[in-house]
C-alpha cells in the first residue's frame, strides 16, 4: 500500500452542539445551596402561572369555526386575552429569576418588518423574547401542539405548525408562512430563530431560508446573556437557571434590513447575508455548520461534512480495543464481508460487527453502531471499513477509492449512477449524502462517472481536494498507527528492505 503525508483536519471553529457547564467548586456549592430552596419554589410558582395561563389561552378561540380560527383574531378577542397572556407570559419568567429583561433598540412595526429573526438559539427558555416582542406568531412542530398548556399557548398565538417528518406538512408550512409574511400587515408579525436549532452561542451556525422566501424585510434581533450557565437539556437548563439569583438578559433590535434584489430572488444569500451580519454584532464567527437529521455537519461543494467525524472516534476506539497492530487485520476482515455475496451482506448486527472486528466488550460495537446513526442496531460495513482506513494512514486515499468504487459498482460496469455516488460519498464521510449532484457533475463524462475521473476531481477541483484532504485522509492518531505499524518487525507495511508492501484489500 502506498504511503504519504498525513494532512491533520483540525476544526475551524468552536464546536457548536456540545454544551459545557463550566463552574467553579464555589459556585457548584453556591448552586446546591441556592437550587435547593429556589429550584423547587421557581418552578412552583411558574407552574401555577402557566396553570392560569392554559384556560385563558383556550378562551380566546372558543366559539369560532375553523374558518374563522384560519384568520386572524380582531377585536375584543386580540386585545384583551393578549394583554392577558403577555402579563403571565412576563411573570412566568420573572418567577424563574428574570427580574429585568433590558432592551436596546427598537422593535420594528410590522410594516417596517414583517419578520423578527432571533439568534442565537441556545435553549427553550429563549421564549421570553416573546414578551418584548409582543407574542408574535411563531412556527413550532405540530407535535407540540398535543402537550398539555403548551399546546394550548400554540393556538392562541395561531402558530404555523409543522411535522418535519412530513414533505407534504413542510410545503404547506412555507405557503403558510409566505402568504403571512406578505399579508400587507393583514397577520401579526412573526418571529423565527433561523437556525433550526439549539448551539452553545459560540458561533452562529448556518440560517435556514423559511424566513427569507418571502424576500420581505427582517429585524435581526440578537440574545444577549451575561451571566447564563450555557445548558441545553430541559431540567439541567432550568436548574442552572433557577439555582442563580437572578438572570440576566439583553434582548436587542438590530435595524431593519431591507433585501437587495439579488438577495429576494435568493432566499441562501438573503440569509447567509443577514447570518453574517448578526455574528458580527455577537462577536461570534458565522459557520457553514447545520443539523442534517441528528448530525451535525458543515457544507462544502454539496457535501455534508461532518463535524465530529465518526470514523475518527471509531479509529480511536478499535486502538484501545484491539491495538494498533489489529486494526488492519480489522479493516481487512470487513472487507471480506462487503465483497462476498450479495450487498445485504454489507449490513451486520451489533453481534456480528463485534465478531468481525474481534471485540470482546459488545458495547464497544453498540458504540460504534451509534456513531454511524444506523437504526435496529443495524451498521453498513462499508461506512465503518471505508471512512476509518481513509483516516487510519495504513493507506493511500487512491487504493481506499479503488476499494470503494468497487464495492458500489456491483455490476462491474467500472462507472456508477449518481446514487450510487452519493452511497459512495457517505461511506467515505461517515455519513448520509443527500445532494452530490455538483460532484457528480464535475466527475462524470457524457454520463458516466469513471474511477479514474473522480480520483481526478477529488484530488485536483480546489473545492473537492479540501474535502479529501480534511475529511477522508488520515490525522495525526492515524500517522501514528501507520508508524507504529512500519516500526513493527511483523509489518506487512514494509519488507526488510523498507520498500512497499500493498495489502491486497485495498489494492
Amino acid at each position: 500500500m502506498e504511503r504519504y503525508d498525513c494532512h491533520s483536519a483540525t476544526q475551524e471553529y468552536p464546536h457548536p452542539f456540545i454544551h459545557e457547564v463550566k463552574m467553579t467548586t464555589a459556585q457548584r456549592i453556591r448552586g446546591v445551596i441556592l437550587g435547593s430552596v429556589l429550584f423547587p419554589v421557581r418552578i412552583l410558582l411558574a407552574s401555577l402561572l402557566f396553570l392560569i395561563m392554559w384556560p385563558v389561552a383556550r378562551l380566546r378561540l372558543a366559539g369560532l369555526s375553523e374558518e374563522e380560527r384560519s384568520r386572524p383574531v380582531k377585536g375584543w378577542r386580540r386585545w384583551l386575552f393578549h394583554s392577558v397572556i403577555l402579563s403571565l407570559s412576563r411573570a412566568v419568567f420573572f418567577c424563574l429569576g428574570y427580574f429585568w429583561v433590558k432592551v436596546k433598540g427598537r422593535k420594528a412595526d410590522l410594516k417596517e418588518a414583517p419578520v423578527l429573526v432571533v439568534a442565537p438559539h441556545s435553549g427553550f427558555l429563549d421564549m421570553l423574547v416573546l414578551c418584548p416582542t409582543e407574542l408574535a406568531t411563531v412556527v413550532s412542530r405540530s407535535e407540540n401542539a398535543s402537550l398539555p398548556v403548551v399546546g394550548a399557548l400554540l393556538e392562541f398565538n395561531q402558530a404555523v405548525l409543522v411535522s418535519r417528518k412530513d414533505p407534504e406538512s413542510r410545503r404547506k408550512a412555507v405557503a403558510q408562512v409566505r402568504e403571512r409574511l406578505t399579508s400587507d400587515g393583514y397577520w401579526p408579525q412573526m418571529l423565527m430563530f433561523p437556525e433550526g436549532t439549539t448551539t452553545n452561542g459560540s458561533v452562529l451556525i448556518k440560517f435556514k431560508p423559511g424566513a427569507f422566501l418571502a424576500g420581505v424585510p427582517v429585524q435581526p434581533v440578537l440574545l444577549h446573556y451575561p451571566n447564563e450557565l450555557v445548558s441545553e437539556v430541559g431540567i439541567e437548563a432550568l436548574w442552572h437557571t433557577t439555582s442563580q439569583l437572578y438572570t440576566n438578559v439583553t434582548v436587542e433590535f438590530l435595524p431593519v434590513y431591507n433585501p437587495s434584489q439579488e438577495e429576494k430572488n435568493d432566499p441562501n444569500l438573503y440569509a447567509d447575508n443577514v447570518q453574517k451580519l448578526m455574528a458580527k454584532a455577537l462577536g461570534v464567527p458565522a459557520t457553514d455548520y447545520v443539523m442534517d437529521g441528528r448530525v451535525p455537519v458543515s457544507k462544502l461543494g454539496g457535501l455534508s461534512l461532518p463535524v465530529e467525524s465518526p470514523a475518527r472516534k471509531t479509529l480511536s476506539l478499535l486502538q484501545r480495543s484491539l491495538g494498533a497492530c489489529d486494526v488492519e487485520a480489522a479493516l481487512d476482515r470487513m472487507i471480506d464481508r462487503c465483497q462476498t455475496g450479495a450487498q445485504g451482506s454489507a449490513r451486520a448486527s451489533v453481534d456480528e460487527l463485534a465478531a468481525i472486528l474481534g471485540l470482546t466488550d459488545r458495547q464497544a460495537a453498540v458504540t460504534i453502531c451509534g456513531l454511524y446513526y444506523f437504526k435496529d442496531e443495524i451498521v453498513d460495513l462499508r461506512q465503518i471499513c471505508l471512512s476509518v482506513a481513509a483516516l487510519s494512514g495504513l493507506f493511500s486515499f487512491k487504493s481506499v477509492l479503488h476499494t470503494a468504487f468497487t464495492l458500489f459498482d456491483r455490476e462491474g460496469t467500472g462507472s456508477l449512477s449518481a446514487e450510487q455516488l452519493s452511497n459512495l460519498m457517505g461511506a467515505l464521510l461517515g455519513v448520509p449524502q443527500r445532494n452530490t449532484a455538483e460532484l457528480y457533475t464535475q466527475a462524470s463524462n457524457q454520463g458516466q462517472l469513471t474511477e479514474e475521473c473522480l480520483l481526478q476531481v477529488l484530488t485536483t477541483h480546489p473545492t473537492y481536494q479540501r474535502v479529501a484532504n480534511e475529511f477522508m485522509q488520515c490525522d495525526k492518531a492515524g500517522a501514528h498507527l501507520a508508524n507504529g505499524k512500519a516500526e513493527n518487525n511483523n509489518s506487512s507495511m514494509q519488507n526488510g528492505n523498507g520498500s512497499i508492501h500493498y495489502n491486497k484489500k485495498f489494492d
